[in-house]
């Protein structure tokens, strides 16, 4: 029977990317985003420069400069290699949101939506209570408490961004907790942890690995928006949305700087969401010709 059940999730999954392919923005997106993951690795050897390397006397160079070709910032630094290097911290903050986040939610989302009852009530009513902020605003407000920093923007992202993992997941345990499957499990003693992570959660992983992929994108939007607002990252760094912030005053002079992070930011956030609508139809069995 564990034969039979693995080769049916392989068919299944082998189905999911057939579909998949024969959506071309989510391949687009796909590609950028294998793209943008190799040069977050391979920043050392792609950069030209160090991504805080100065040079006073080149200040300001604009995009075609020979050795700088998208030119240099206020303090003479290149462009090229801080994009380079921010992809790497874009990405970072991306996945850790999204893991924290879905770590939480999950775990949440499945007790409540498995045990129901009083535990159901309390878990779903803080959900309620935190939808009833907006999320960037509360995201804001805690990292005012924590301080200004990339670590404390991304625990605050992740404190807001749980809830829809939790809710989505609650959702799926709901309807399946009365399967024939979880109910054979009970009967040979499987304990509830077991039934939840190993008989559950599998079945409703498709809408969470859709929420993922666009939790990551929502996530690098929304880092970069703390750190445009001085929240996140320093200044110092080559963070998209801090080199956008060092760039907003300069949109006059020098244009570049501001341009290029947001573009970076534009092609990212874009990629993630071609992926994530990919996923969405490939996943949703209403779709299988």
């Amino acid at each position: 029977m564990d034969n039979v059940s693995q080769q049916k999730k392989r068919s299944l999954w082998i189905d999911v990317w057939a579909r998949f392919k024969k959506n071309r923005l989510a391949m687009v997106g796909l590609f950028i985003i294998i793209v943008l993951y190799l040069i977050a690795i391979f920043a050392d050897v792609l950069a030209p420069y160090p991504y805080d390397k100065m040079n006073l006397s080149n200040l300001y160079a604009p995009p075609g400069t020979p050795g700088h070709p998208l030119g240099t910032d206020e303090y003479g630094r290149d462009l090229l290699s801080r994009l380079i290097y921010g992809t790497r911290i874009s990405l970072t903050v991306g996945l850790v949101v999204v893991a924290m986040s879905s770590a939480i939610g999950v775990t949440l989302g499945a007790i409540a939506g498995y045990y129901g009852g009083w535990v159901d009530s309390i878990i779903m009513r803080i959900v309620d209570f935190l939808y009833a902020f907006p999320f960037f605003i509360l995201a804001i407000t805690i990292v005012a408490i924590l301080g200004p920093s990339l670590y404390n923007a991304m625990l605050a992202l992740a404190l807001v961004n749980w809830v829809g993992y939790a809710r989505m997941v609650r959702g799926q345990f709901l309807a399946l907790k009365q399967r024939e499957f979880v109910e054979a499990a009970r009967a040979v003693g499987a304990s509830g942890f077991r039934i939840m992570f190993v008989h559950l959660l599998p079945n409703a992983l498709g809408p969470v690995i859709v929420q993922m992929s666009l939790g990551v994108a929502g996530a690098i939007l929304s880092a970069s928006g703390l750190s445009f607002l001085g929240l996140g990252a320093d200044l110092r760094s080559a963070e998209w949305g801090a080199m956008l912030n060092a760039g907003k005053d300069y949109l006059r002079s020098a244009p570049h700087l501001a341009t290029y992070p947001g573009l970076a930011i534009m092609i990212t956030v874009l990629a993630f969401n071609f992926v994530g609508d990919g996923l969405r139809d490939a996943l949703d069995p209403r779709l299988k010709q």
